[in-house]
């Protein structure tokens, strides 16, 4: 087996597992799959958590998650797949970033391991093993992993400072 292929099925394995992880989650949020919450119980923790509007939060989470995995798993718009899982795990980041680092705490941990898996699957691309590689690339284009990036990191910056501020004003009315 050549070096090419190696490289290929390792994002072949990697793009499929971390996608059906992202998944799962996020069908715990969408549809209460998995023992999750579904929408509403998903928009009741966002609005808790300081993500308002609750169930636009839950939304976008879940299909951040869901259809970034989605994606990762077909290899299909892999740039887009990453960023929006990344962006997702970020505002997740957050959440749990006060717990420190580790899972077993409560803590960022996981989270930061599944969006940067997902970042480094959408920057290295999906491997010949891909309806990327089908469509000749089609929806994997250089400009689309910068677009995708950006658009990505800009959204989670404005997410995750939006419930900062939020906290800190509930902190404010609380005291």
């Amino acid at each position: 087996m050549s070096c090419i292929n190696r490289r290929d099925l390792a994002l072949l394995a990697l793009r499929t597992g971390t996608g059906a992880v992202l998944i799962a989650h996020g069908t715990q949020k969408l549809f209460g799959w998995f023992g999750g919450g579904g929408l509403e119980g998903t928009a009741a923790a966002m609005e808790h958590m300081g993500f308002r509007p609750g169930r636009q939060s839950a939304i976008a989470a879940a299909l951040g998650e869901a259809g970034g995995g989605a994606l990762l798993v077909l290899g299909l718009a892999t740039p887009a797949a990453g960023a929006a899982a990344a962006g997702a795990m970020a505002g997740a980041v957050a959440v749990h970033a006060p717990a420190g680092f580790f899972a077993q705490e409560g803590g960022y941990e996981y989270p930061a391991f599944l969006g940067f898996t997902a970042a480094a699957v959408g920057l290295a691309g999906p491997g010949r093993y891909s309806f990327d590689h089908a469509t000749r690339h089609h929806f994997d284009q250089p400009w689309t992993v910068a677009l995708a990036f950006a658009g990505s990191a800009l959204a989670a910056y404005a997410v995750v400072s939006k419930r900062a501020r939020e906290r800190a004003r509930e902190e404010s009315g609380a005291s």
